[in-house]
């Protein structure tokens, strides 16, 4: 039972959810189903640890500016017992597209990298030119680094030693760059060239060089070093091309800046589609396969190739470790997201009521 003190907090943030008399809602999506959950029917829910996934969610409540969400995020810093503050003022709800659920892995990949050109450090991390933001499509990725049209403009970020760990940290769209003295160069993703982005991987299953269970991100870099002139020629198969930002003030040992501008955390963040899941909110997963995994995290970033009511990416960290181990997540499952009680049943028809 909750104490009198919650029951009335509990009224408080209802009432505060009624804004001049009308309700603050959650718009449906049309190709997606509701269905409201008790936390009971969440597999794991009691063992989790709450508290770390309530201060993750206070990392980026504050941004949410709805009435009903920022009446929450308010309680939420009052240092309320984490497992009750969720159980009393959000309701798990399943939202369903007639897609299976599909959970796979990102990170923050860390690359050597120096602020001066050399030898060793030929590969430029570029910012983004005036005119790739005012036409769309812009030049290819071959045409970008087969021409001189970057050339002389100061557009380098930093300089690295990897054009593959290059690669794959457009496709992560953020990293780190220990530099030669130590410090860090931390970049966020800025903009693309507006081409659509095609798989290396799928393209090598298509070749017939692997089969698509052998196909992960450490397997095509080693293909790649180990084949220089076609490993080139695979990466301009990908025309998109990724440009940065400098995003240095996050200081080193938080994690990088997700799509609310706020730094993700390691796994407690992940990437959703904005249009089923709302950003910002607690969603709890149950991942199946090899390592099950049943944890309440926080929907904080998304991606490009995340789409659907039940698909997430799961931020593992950064560095090598985590991005092995992000490479090989490709798991089933389901999730749920919390909503404000009133959202939650606004979702629902009427017959349903």
């Amino acid at each position: 039972m909750a104490s009198g003190f919650y029951r009335r907090v509990s009224h408080a943030v209802c009432a505060l959810a009624v804004a001049g008399g009308v309700l603050v809602t959650t718009p449906a999506n049309a190709d997606a189903t509701y269905q409201v959950m008790e936390f009971s029917q969440l597999d794991g829910w009691e063992n989790d640890d709450h508290a770390a996934a309530l201060d993750v969610y206070l990392s980026t409540c504050r941004d949410m500016t709805e009435i009903d969400w920022s009446a929450l995020c308010e309680f939420a810093k009052t240092d309320p017992d984490p497992r009750q503050f969720f159980e009393l003022f959000f309701r798990p709800v399943l939202i369903e597209d007639g897609k299976d659920g599909m959970f796979t892995g990102y990170f923050e990949p860390e690359l050597e990298g120096d602020l001066f050109p050399s030898e060793r450090f030929a590969y430029p991390v570029y910012s983004m030119p005036p005119e790739a933001l005012e036409t769309n499509p812009w030049l290819t990725r071959r045409e970008i680094l087969d021409t001189d049209v970057m050339a002389n403009r100061g557009l380098e970020i930093a300089w690295v030693d990897d054009p593959v760990e290059l690669f794959f940290l457009q496709i992560q769209g953020s990293g780190r760059i220990k530099l030669r003295d130590g410090t860090y160069r931390r970049v966020g993703y800025r903009g693309a060239n507006g081409h659509p982005y095609r798989s290396i991987g799928v393209e090598l299953v298509n070749r017939g060089v692997y089969e698509a269970h052998q196909v992960s991100a450490e397997v095509i870099k080693n293909w790649v070093r180990r084949n220089p002139v076609d490993g080139r020629e695979l990466l301009f198969h990908n025309p998109s091309y990724v440009f940065f930002r400098e995003v240095s003030k996050v200081p080193a040992d938080k994690g990088p800046l997700g799509a609310m501008n706020r730094s993700v955390t390691a796994m407690r963040s992940i990437a959703v589609d904005p249009s089923y899941v709302k950003l910002g909110a607690p969603v709890w997963i149950e991942k199946d396969g090899k390592e099950p995994l049943r944890r309440l995290m926080v929907a904080q970033d998304t991606g490009s190739a995340i789409k659907g009511a039940q698909r997430a990416d799961v931020f593992f960290g950064t560095g090598d470790a985590a991005g092995k181990q992000a490479g090989t997540l490709r798991d089933p499952g389901r999730m749920f997201v919390l909503l404000p009680i009133q959202r939650a049943y606004a979702l629902l028809p009427e017959s349903a009521i």
